[in-house]
């Protein structure tokens, strides 16, 4: 099996992310249309994945986790209650 080198530009790259991750368009299709390897899509994005969240990101985040742990000192509290019931 011959190794090619193919060059792939920086707006081909993040058109490439930017569809993959906006459109669900699957990982296989993108390789194929460009004619790369669903390894080096792969790489990309976890070369992507590795930078720090913005702080809009973490924010975010922030008020996701404290929803989350809302919700589950209620569920908690529901099922406490419902078994002293029983």
């Amino acid at each position: 099996m011959s190794k090619t080198n193919k060059y792939v530009s920086a707006d081909v790259k993040k058109q490439i992310i930017e569809r993959l991750r906006n459109d669900g368009i699957p990982v296989s299709q993108l390789a194929d249309e460009h004619g790369i390897s669903g390894r080096t899509i792969y790489g990309w994005l976890s070369k992507g994945a590795t930078a720090l969240p913005t702080w809009l990101e973490l924010n975010k985040l922030k008020r996701e986790n404290q929803a989350l742990k809302e919700l589950l000192g209620k569920i908690t509290y529901e099922m406490s209650m419902a078994q002293k019931k029983s």
